[in-house]
């Protein structure tokens, strides 16, 4: 298989930036010539391995940086986007997508910020929501996919919350439990913790009385968890302030949604801190019981952090994390490989976490290839959230976690599986609207990028043949 040359000329000109050298210094410590540097940060060459080595050497550069996720995920939201039928003309080529995404990042983005304000706006409308008559009908994302798009973006690694709820999990190590750590800290605040029937609600503060309530119905991992993300809203308000200032968001609700979100990582991060927990998981080859057992987390609390793990300099696995509800609707979706997930509709229904509501309690496998060419190890588990009482309502989710199937090794899951043969691999997709397979027997809509041929006396699988 052919070697893939590495093009990153914009992580070459954020290193340079960031170093505060001029192209002509920068060229002579990593001993190429100006205009050979000239031609790699413009992506006109790729990036040599004498380049590579001597980022390590000379500047302790973590070279896996410059294969970042960002060029993948932006050129499968382009070509979703570009499928939208309001785009009339021919889909540019793959290669200028590609070219976009790696050259000009900055205004793919803003393209497909314009994108996504028009489908909000076109859904009000097709609702019947009255938004030509609002005041707020203004062309802007809603916020809940300002906020998805941040995390996503991020590889859903947040470096300096990270790295805070990992020194307060080291301080609090004394402690015996991560409750007990919790309600230490809190009461170092004043605070004082309860545990009550709170009428359906998981945690409730107030901070008159300086009160906080956490309900007794949820299970023993959901309380620390909101313990931790109690901490964080009191603790480290400054440096959750400090993250969304930067991210710049477009409205106050995006804000509060995003600051929930980053309290939201505290709690995951404090519960099973970075260092202790990327050492557990290449212990136990990433068992999510035995790891769920070990920090007191629920699994899909493992699941998730094992998705955040891509600290610079010390990466784990990267894995993608996703939770789908019984209807396939995507609620949570977070990816540090290449795989993309659908920025609307549901996933591909050919992937096994669709399947995790038919075999409760059980961890399906699946190996899987996306029209890509790229190989997958999906793993795949429902998720029953009980109400804590009879009347409550029971909340049911499946959540899928895989990696590119070159890691496959260091999990304990893919033991017997045969991931040298080709035909163990089912193809799967992201979204039918921009699926390339001609003959997917579940293709729920043709593809808005190819033609479709209709035979009136012809049925095979689907009604129209794609040309």
């Amino acid at each position: 298989m052919a070697v893939q040359k590495l093009y990153a000329g914009v992580k070459l000109r954020e290193l340079r930036s960031r170093l505060g050298l001029t192209q002509k210094a920068f060229a002579e410590k990593l001993g190429v010539s100006l205009p050979y540097l000239n031609q790699m940060e413009n992506n006109n060459r790729p990036i040599s391995t004498t380049v590579v080595v001597n980022l390590a050497q000379e500047f302790g550069f973590d070279v896996t940086e410059l294969q970042s996720g960002d060029e993948a995920r932006l050129v499968g939201d382009m070509r979703e986007a570009l499928a939208d039928p309001i785009f009339s003309g021919p889909t540019p080529p793959l290669a200028d997508l590609r070219l976009a995404a790696s050259n000009a990042p900055a205004l793919t983005r803003a393209f497909l910020d314009l994108h996504s304000a028009y489908r909000q706006t076109h859904e009000r409308l097709a609702s019947l929501d009255e938004a030509l008559g609002r005041e707020d009908a203004r062309l802007q994302p809603s916020p809940w996919e300002e906020v998805r798009d941040f995390f996503h973006y991020c590889d859903n690694y947040i470096d300096a919350v990270d790295r805070a709820a990992e020194r307060f999990a080291t301080q609090a190590s004394t402690k015996p439990s991560p409750v007990a750590a919790a309600v230490s800290a809190l009461g170092a605040h004043g605070i004082t913790v309860h545990f009550s029937d709170t009428d359906g609600a998981l945690r409730h503060f107030d901070p008159d009385t300086r009160r906080l309530h956490i309900s007794t119905r949820a299970a023993a991992p959901t309380q620390a968890f909101q313990l931790f993300m109690q901490l964080a809203l009191i603790t480290q308000d400054k440096l959750l302030e400090a993250t969304l200032d930067l991210a710049r968001f477009h409205s106050h609700q995006a804000r509060a949604i995003a600051k929930i979100g980053l309290a939201n990582y505290f709690a995951g991060a404090a519960l099973m801190p970075y260092g202790a927990f990327l050492q557990a998981a290449q212990d136990t080859r990433h068992d999510l019981e035995r790891l769920a057992d070990q920090f007191g987390a629920s699994l899909e609390q493992v699941a998730h952090r094992l998705s955040t793990m891509q600290r610079p300099g010390a990466k784990g696995i990267p894995f993608f994390f996703v939770r789908v509800d019984p209807a396939g609707t995507i609620t949570k979706r977070h990816s540090a490989t290449t795989l993309q997930f659908a920025r609307y509709g549901g996933a591909c229904p050919l992937w096994n976490v669709h399947r995790a509501f038919e075999t409760p309690g059980r961890w399906l496998r699946q190996l899987a290839e996306t029209p890509d060419g790229v190989r997958y190890f999906c793993l795949a588990r429902d998720v029953t959230k009980s109400g804590g009482a009879f009347d409550a309502p029971t909340r049911r989710y499946a959540i899928g976690l895989g990696c590119e199937v070159r890691h496959a090794g260091a999990l304990v899951y893919a033991d017997h599986m045969d991931v040298e043969a080709a035909q163990a691999y089912e193809p799967i997709g992201i979204s039918c609207r921009i699926c390339e397979r001609r003959t997917c027997h579940q293709r729920a809509v043709p593809p808005l990028e190819r033609e479709l041929r209709v035979e009136l006396n012809h049925r095979g699988t689907l009604p129209y043949q794609i040309d």
